[in-house]
């Protein structure tokens, strides 16, 4: 166990170290652009999302919407041609500005920037995800700075670190920054009856719900919480041929009869914590692939960052407003005492209500947004989780992919039917406050 623990660790920080170097030995050689300098900061993020403890997937959403509005920001002006976000994001207000005249280099911006708001919203990560952070800093900033004007690189360092350190007292009053715990509340007073969510695991810890208020905090581009509620799921019931022990009796013989690939598409899409960058991981690294593939611009690259990262925070408000509201039992509970004691699903079921389907939410919502920006009908590969094993899937439109996404979690044995579907439904509305908002001047 421990020879396992400390080849994961060493794994790690070799693969941490091979980002950082690869990415300042690209300044060194040509210049890099710098949407090339966020593309290697975020290669940074994504692995640090996954060793850091209190990072469950609506924490790692919340990060990447304010890591989003950073970049973005640090960067909007005439010369982008990108308009602020200040007044379209709920309290966003009061950013610094760059001197009018002053010369600024972009890729010194972003990566003061990165620097500032990593450090900052990763500042539980271990010893090695530090390290590592360490390393990076250093390299990337004398990297950037190489050939630059001594008075060219303090003016734009000192604007990124600003920009972000602004961002991050915005983001001090949302009712997220702070987790303790792990995200599991020390009190909370379970709801008694039939259909109401029950611990589903052994943990101690998990004996109570994550993150039961996380539906309260501010929300980004949505006016409120619950501005994309969804109807009640069909009524509980025990009676078999009732809509509810029809959806259920889905889940169990589903399970019972996986392909090969229906396994396949529930392991690509799980995205546990620790394990992998998070759901909104998965999606921000999708992202980027499809910016890799086009050649993207700055422009494009931070409009896409911000957009997307507000779209996977928001559907983790929005459905965790909704799953709260309604608390309803998992498939594994009431299969078990219903249908077959006996019966186990394919993946662990996450500790907290049922309804909807994070998965569907934020799938949906990451979907609206990149077809928004890249077209209904644009297709791309994944293979975010081609260093673990899996091996890429194509997809012909970003919505073939959410809906596999979603699809993935009754494979899987975790959602009912109608978790799934409204979950898309919910998505598509969290989607379209976000592709409301105006980023070209």
């Amino acid at each position: 166990m421990l020879k396992s623990l400390k080849s994961a660790v060493s794994a790690f920080l070799f693969a941490l170290l091979v980002v950082v170097s690869a990415g300042a030995h690209e300044v060194r050689a040509e210049r890099m652009a710098p949407q090339k300098v966020l593309h290697t900061w975020y290669g940074l993020v994504l692995e640090l999302v996954r060793h850091t403890p209190n990072y469950s997937p609506p924490v790692a959403s919340r990060s990447f919407a304010y890591l989003g509005v950073t970049v973005y920001q640090a960067v909007a002006g005439p010369h982008t041609g990108l308009t602020s976000l200040e007044g379209q994001l709920n309290e966003l207000k009061d950013l610094p500005k760059r001197e009018e005249g002053a010369v600024y280099d972009d890729a010194i911006v972003l990566n003061a920037a990165m620097t500032v708001a990593t450090k900052e919203l990763f500042n539980r990560t271990g010893p090695t995800g530090q390290h590592a952070f360490s390393r990076m800093s250093e390299k990337m900033h004398a990297a950037v700075s190489d050939g630059v004007d001594p008075a060219v690189t303090e003016r734009s360092a000192r604007f990124g670190e600003a920009m972000a350190k602004a961002i991050l007292a915005w983001a001090a009053s949302d009712g997220g920054a702070t987790v303790e715990n792990m995200g599991f509340p020390l009190e909370y007073k379970l709801k008694t009856g039939p259909a109401y969510w029950v611990p589903t695991s052994l943990i101690r810890q998990q004996q109570l719900p994550l993150l039961p208020d996380w539906g309260r905090n501010r929300p980004f581009a949505m006016p409120k919480g619950s501005a994309c509620r969804l109807p009640a799921p069909p009524d509980y019931s025990e009676e078999k041929g009732s809509a509810f022990y029809r959806e259920a009796e889905e889940v169990y013989t589903t399970v019972k009869g996986l392909t090969p690939e229906q396994k396949a598409i529930a392991r690509f899409w799980s995205d546990d914590p620790m394990l992998s960058p998070t759901p909104p991981g998965h999606w921000i690294s999708i992202g980027w692939q499809v910016l890799d593939a086009e050649q993207a611009d700055l422009p494009k690259t931070v409009d896409v960052m911000a957009r997307l990262g507000v779209a996977v925070a928001d559907a983790f408000i929005g459905c965790w407003d909704t799953k709260f509201e309604f608390n309803l039992i998992r498939p594994i509970s009431y299969i078990k005492r219903v249908i077959d004691p006996k019966w186990e699903p394919l993946l662990i079921t996450p500790p907290f209500p049922e309804y909807p389907s994070g998965h569907s939410t934020q799938s949906g919502a990451a979907a609206v947004v990149l077809a928004s920006i890249f077209g209904e009908k644009h297709a791309f590969s994944d293979a975010t989780h081609e260093a673990d094993g899996l091996a890429a899937r194509r997809y012909d439109s970003f919505w073939q992919a959410a809906e596999e996404a979603a699809e993935s979690r009754l494979y899987g044995g975790i959602h009912f039917r109608s978790a799934i579907v409204r979950g898309l439904e919910q998505g598509k509305c969290i989607g379209a406050h976000v592709v409301a908002l105006k980023t070209r001047m």
